[in-house]
């Protein structure tokens, strides 16, 4: 009946009213007004009336919009509490215990809770006497940021890492939906081919890459001589260019890092100014949550270098190449202020893991 205005239906109700209360009557008499092809039929006619008596209105009475109840009170308490007794649970799995929808428990958490969701960080075990260490290295690093505001800015980490060439494979997230088994395997060699990474970060950028490999490109173990040919043939090279005379030098407590020739090259390029253990500063041993290489680089290097899924060593090195020479200045120094606020957490936790600390790029 929409198609009929207000003013069409008072008409046919007032033709009804004078034709004896006949539908037929009034159908019969509306057509010098609608014409005969677009008036009313007489069901039609029939429908106005009725709702004319019924209403005393010939407007169409709008359906009210109900507002969706999935977000009551109860249901609100319901997801609090389950999320306080198991903040673990699945979305999927907690709106099946919960009788509702997954959209609505999803609005429920977010519009209502305000909850969002968090990845689980992985840290290595920090063993008793490590977070007094951690603590010292945190004040310590405050202390001399106060004596020199440029202090963070001042120091080269540096790190080594593994890319291997078969990527990753969680197969337990991947599945293949179809009619039949598809009978998919995804092979993996029993040593994958991979190539070892060194890497320097400061706030003026990246040092490397450097591959530690044979004359044949193949990837080697590193040890105490092949680092300090490292350091000799590609590190000093690529400082030569830079006012190096109060800069620091960091490094792990690899065995390969701390052998006494390595410890005494690096002293003579960096007199008193080595972080490492049996350094001039002990460096706090596992601490990657304190190491922008490992926070940061490594992590945003494997979310890219993966993309295109290289098949080749020299495909791989040449992924890393390409997004190590993207990575420009201002995002080190970035990381290298993230990493002034890691320290103060770091001293205020007593030396605990960083709980809450998050770099965005």
């Amino acid at each position: 009946m929409e198609r009929y205005t207000i003013q069409q239906r008072v008409k046919v109700i007032q033709t009804y009213y004078e034709n004896g209360r006949s539908n037929q009557n009034a159908y019969r008499a509306l057509r010098d007004f609608f014409g005969q092809f677009d008036r009313p039929n007489v069901r039609t006619i029939a429908k106005i009336v009725e709702k004319f008596e019924q209403t005393g209105s010939v407007e169409d009475v709008r359906t009210p919009v109900h507002a969706r109840t999935a977000r009551t009170a109860e249901n609100i308490a319901a997801v609090r509490d389950s999320v306080a007794e198991e903040p673990s649970t699945s979305t999927r799995r907690r709106a099946q215990q919960l009788h509702l929808s997954r959209s609505s428990l999803m609005n429920i958490m977010h519009k209502d809770l305000h909850l969002h969701a968090y990845k689980v960080q992985l840290a290595q075990e920090l063993k008793p006497l490590d977070h007094s260490k951690r603590r010292e290295w945190a004040e310590w690093w405050q202390e001399m940021a106060t004596v020199d505001d440029q202090f963070s800015k001042k120091i080269i980490f540096s790190d080594e890492a593994h890319f291997h060439l078969s990527g990753f494979v969680n197969k337990q997230n991947c599945r293949i939906w179809a009619n039949e088994n598809p009978r998919v395997i995804v092979e993996k060699p029993m040593h994958p081919q991979r190539v070892t990474v060194w890497c320097g970060l400061w706030a003026g950028g990246i040092i490397g890459p450097y591959f530690f490999q044979t004359e044949a490109g193949q990837a080697v173990t590193v040890n105490g001589v092949r680092y300090r040919e490292m350091i000799t043939n590609f590190l000093w090279p690529e400082l030569e260019d830079m006012d190096v005379n109060d800069m620091w030098f960091q490094q792990d407590g690899a065995t390969c890092h701390t052998a006494n020739e390595t410890m005494a090259l690096l002293r003579n390029k960096f007199n008193g100014r080595v972080i490492s253990r049996n350094g001039d500063v002990n460096w706090p041993p596992r601490s990657c949550d304190l190491t922008p290489l490992d926070f940061f680089l490594w992590g945003y290097l494997k979310e890219k270098v993966y993309v295109d899924k290289p098949a080749t060593i020299q495909e791989l090195k040449d992924e890393i190449i390409r997004h190590i020479n993207g990575i420009e200045p201002p995002l080190c120094l970035r990381v290298i202020e993230n990493l002034d606020h890691r320290m103060e957490v770091c001293r205020r936790g007593r030396g605990a893991h960083l709980a809450d600390i998050l770099f965005h790029t």
